[in-house]
């Protein structure tokens, strides 16, 4: 899945380059994740998940800016859910559970990620289960962080 080309994970990036993709982790833990992960870019107003498709695979965002919107009950019409940048994860809960994506996510422009699917982080949890726990950690911490966002955003119109 990676490549790393010297003390560069992907040939492109040093560790101490993702360290505010990975603040929970040092530099050594970033090069031990990092061969669990794919660097994939993806054009403006590409489709990186579509509302209701099966997801096998989260993404860190390294470079760029994606869209995450939900379609309304009216056919066409989408509401904002969020704008996300480096350092932001999308898709999170594919690799906790595999199952239906609840948004659609775009690519506002290019944008680059690091991909991590459901069976990568089986293997990290059983290979590293300390840095498995911590992604994990992160992960409900990024998703109770959500929630209460939506909690207040939902509670302002009713």
């Amino acid at each position: 899945m990676s490549v790393a080309t010297g003390d560069k994970l992907f040939g492109v990036y040093r560790p101490e380059e993702l360290s505010d993709i990975f603040p929970f982790l040092d530099p050594s833990e970033i090069s031990a994740i990092c061969s669990y992960l794919e660097l994939r870019s993806w054009s403006a107003g590409t489709t990186l998940m579509r509302d209701g498709d099966v997801g096998d695979y989260m993404g860190f965002v390294v470079h760029g800016k994606l869209v995450v919107k939900k379609e309304t009950a009216f056919p066409g019409k989408f509401v904002l859910i969020a704008v996300l940048e480096r350092g932001s994860m999308v898709g999170e809960i594919s690799v906790v559970e595999l199952g239906k994506r609840n948004a659609t996510v775009t690519a506002a422009e290019e944008s680059q990620l690091l991909l991590m699917t459901y069976d990568g982080m089986e293997k990290l949890l059983e290979e590293f289960p300390g840095i498995g726990n911590r992604l994990l950690k992160r992960i409900i911490h990024v998703l109770g962080y959500r929630l209460r966002m939506a909690s207040e955003r939902l509670s302002k119109l009713l």
